[in-house]
């Protein structure tokens, strides 16, 4: 039988708790994640986010006053707790009445009590069983479990043994992030016992992204072995596609670099990529799956495509299997 809509993967706890058609979250990546990529994967069926990251308050408003007027359905904001505007965002957040929240980098404590009581569902990203009973016992509405295939700042355990771990130590619904970027990826999420997928680097290459037309290209380009992890000495690994801002990193930690030294090289080089287009000493983050990106699309048929490709999955199984 030939399906077209995602049809199969539109219904359950995940679309539900957020009010969009598509069990499907879009990463919350700073720089990349802006108004109107939130908006297109809203209006898409998903569920955009902003990245607050460290961006400033009064640009943070902005982009919650643009949201409003690109898209009338749900959408979010990733919260970076170690941010130092941190105080700032939840305020802000509260103020507009962000519907979803998604937080990463500490514990989600702070934000549970200050906006959850306001109705705001409160999704934290975590990398580990404790943390996902953690946050749980804290008043999580669902989790996010990132698998290191993730771009950007990562854990330890890849996404195929993270996902039923955290399905089994849970009772709320468990979204799963890190290396999924087509049809594949989301059925093999839903077979490992998640609600739903996080995306992140396969949205780097939409039409309505505003991230530089080189950083996508470096994107498109990427194969199988164009990721590298660094920053593993500072306790925040860091994976992105190699260039001579990962190889400057990687000979300052052969070098036996300090922590502030190796810092100081990376502060300001993801916006560098993301807005200036420096793909050779920029930060270019992108998970391993940056090499099954191979074209940039409107949001919403990347979402399309994404879950009709996983019920064309789900339907040849059987002939794989038994024969």
């Amino acid at each position: 039988m030939k399906h077209d809509s995602g049809a199969a993967f539109s219904e359950n706890r995940i679309t539900r708790l957020f009010g969009c058609r598509y069990p499907l979250v879009q990463g919350g990546m700073a720089w990349v994640a802006d108004a109107s990529l939130a908006a297109a994967v809203s209006n898409g069926g998903g569920l955009g986010l902003i990245a607050a990251a460290n961006m400033p308050p009064d640009l943070l408003e902005i982009q919650l006053q643009k949201v409003r007027t690109l898209t009338d359905r749900p959408f979010g904001v990733n919260i970076m707790l170690m941010s130092p505007t941190v105080d700032q965002v939840i305020d802000l957040v509260a103020k507009y009445r962000v519907p979803i929240v998604t937080t990463g980098a500490g514990s989600p404590g702070k934000v549970i009590e200050i906006l959850k009581p306001l109705g705001t569902i409160i999704v934290p990203v975590i990398a580990s069983v404790a943390q996902a009973k953690r946050v749980e016992k804290q008043g999580a509405d669902a989790v996010v479990a990132e698998g290191m295939e993730a771009g950007g700042h990562i854990g330890e355990l890849t996404t195929m043994v993270l996902i039923p771990q955290i399905a089994d130590s849970v009772e709320i619904p468990v979204i799963a992030a890190g290396g999924i970027a087509d049809g594949r990826g989301v059925a093999a999420a839903f077979a490992l016992g998640a609600e739903g997928v996080q995306v992140g680097t396969r949205f780097i290459c939409c039409e309505e992204s505003t991230v530089h037309r080189a950083y996508k290209e470096a994107v498109i380009n990427a194969r199988d072995r164009s990721n590298v992890v660094t920053g593993r000495f500072t306790g925040h690994p860091v994976r992105c596609l190699k260039n001579k801002l990962t190889a400057k990193f990687e000979e300052l930690e052969k070098g036996g670099a300090s922590v502030e030294e190796y810092e100081r090289l990376g502060a300001g080089k993801l916006r560098a990529a993301v807005v200036d287009g420096d793909v050779e000493w920029g930060s270019v983050m992108a998970g391993q799956s940056a090499a099954l990106v191979n074209a940039i699309l409107p949001a919403a048929d990347i979402i399309k495509e994404l879950f009709s490709g996983a019920e064309h999955v789900v339907d040849s199984l059987p002939g794989k299997i038994f024969r």
